[in-house]
């Protein structure tokens, strides 16, 4: 940020204010006029145009609008009034392990069955109900937030100082899903404001807004090409946009429920979806794996039993994913035609019970975490689907888990309270 705010303040007002004069030459008999800016008449003009974040505003038109023209400081252009600046979104102030860690991926990584043993950090700030966290994926000490409250917040996790580093608060009202970019200046969130929208985290600035005529409950981004993200919302409609333009790519459409998750395989050529079926009884189509190309479903009939799955999460490197089922259990599906259920396996012991509970897996695939109704973290062996380890993380149900994406033995969750939580 101090960065930017030097490069915007280089320029003095009156170099702003008009363009460069002319050069006179020494036989020039006729002068060329000056530059007189054109007359604003419409005052109520002026101050419309001046209060758009970020813009300029010069030394005339502050004398015009009744600013002091000798209080100008340009930082508070930069960042526009929805967001709350609490801390630094800079590593510059974790602890030298946590850091050392960061920065050394191959140390971090070294023993990837490590298992959190005890809470770590637990940063407050939500009011309500939290539905989604994710870790950035490239400046991991960076955590997203998006809760019933309105508001997205951003936790500079393991900060001595100030763990809230930034509160976005565009939505206007509650927030369902929050994604990183794959490059991680961009965060994109969407809710029961119809509305996807789309932030440039350091600037403090709404980029983009992809607008609805749903609620828009879960957005992701393409595995291969961070321009482009899909969305689903309460009308079952699911949208494949483009930011570059702005608008829909491709439409999928089937007369589906309610859209409560959406995930690509590896390669991005295919994605499933999960509706609701609790109001109808298709079940077959609570689970449809779609090309992306095509925009047809390549198979409707997937899942049948009559449950709804809040929650899909493909495997990071094997042909499967799974399924977090309102029956209270994890099924496991191949991802490959003809996308069968596997029948003999499933991940039991957490209870779902009507709240939207995710899971999600580990860095090597090899273990796989969901949250609980009851409050607690439930770790599983991805390939006995055996239990491993019970962690409590608060009274009321536990969300949304998310796997670190450097140090495996770090995992943060988030619940139905609005709390938090970091273990390591």
């Amino acid at each position: 940020m101090d960065l930017l705010c030097a490069a915007y303040g280089n320029a003095s007002d009156d170099d702003q204010d008009q363009p460069k004069r002319q050069k006179l030459a020494p036989s020039s008999s006729n002068p060329p006029k000056p530059y007189l800016p054109p007359p604003i008449n419409d005052c109520s003009q002026l101050q419309t145009q001046s209060s758009l974040p970020g813009r300029y505003i010069s030394k005339r038109q502050r004398a015009l609008l009744g600013v002091n023209p000798t209080v100008h400081n340009p930082t508070p252009a930069l960042v526009s009034p929805s967001v709350s600046l609490s801390g630094s979104i800079l590593d510059t102030d974790l602890p030298p392990n946590i850091l050392s860690l960061l920065r050394n991926k191959a140390r971090a990584q070294r023993n990837l069955n490590l298992i959190p043993e005890g809470l770590s950090v637990a940063p407050s700030g939500h009011t309500k109900a939290v539905n989604a966290i994710q870790w950035s994926p490239t400046h991991a000490h960076l955590l997203a937030s998006a809760g019933m409250d309105h508001l997205v917040c951003i936790w500079n996790v393991w900060s001595r100082d100030q763990k809230k580093a930034r509160v976005l608060n565009f939505h206007n009202a509650a927030v369902k899903d929050v994604k990183w970019s794959q490059q991680g200046h961009s965060l994109l969130s969407c809710g029961y404001d119809c509305k996807s929208r789309l932030i440039d985290v350091e600037k403090g600035f709404e980029t983009q807004v992809f607008s609805e005529d749903q609620i828009v409950g879960v957005i992701k981004f393409h595995p291969d090409n961070s321009n482009l993200f899909l969305s689903g919302g309460s009308k079952g409609h699911i949208r494949l946009w483009d930011i570059r333009t702005g608008k829909v790519v491709h439409s999928f459409n089937r007369n589906l429920g309610p859209i409560l998750d959406v995930e690509f395989t590896i390669g991005g050529k295919q994605f499933i979806s999960s509706s609701d079926v609790s109001g109808s009884n298709v079940s077959e189509n609570s689970i449809i794996v779609w090309d992306v190309s095509r925009q047809v479903p390549l198979s409707s009939q997937v899942y049948v039993e009559a449950y709804t799955c809040p929650c899909v999460r493909r495997h990071p490197y094997e042909s499967t994913f799974v399924a977090q089922s309102n029956g209270n259990y994890i099924a496991i599906f191949t991802s490959n035609p003809p996308f069968r259920l596997n029948k003999y396996k499933r991940y039991e012991s957490h209870g779902v019970s009507g709240f939207p509970i995710k899971c999600n897996f580990s860095l090597d695939g090899k273990r796989l975490a969901s949250g609980s109704s009851d409050g607690c973290i439930y770790l599983y062996d991805y390939q006995s689907s055996n239990f491993v380890q019970k962690i409590k993380t608060s009274d009321q149900a536990c969300i949304d888990v998310a796997f670190h994406p450097v140090m495996p033995n770090a995992i943060a969750s988030c619940s139905w309270d609005g709390s938090i939580s970091v273990f390591e």
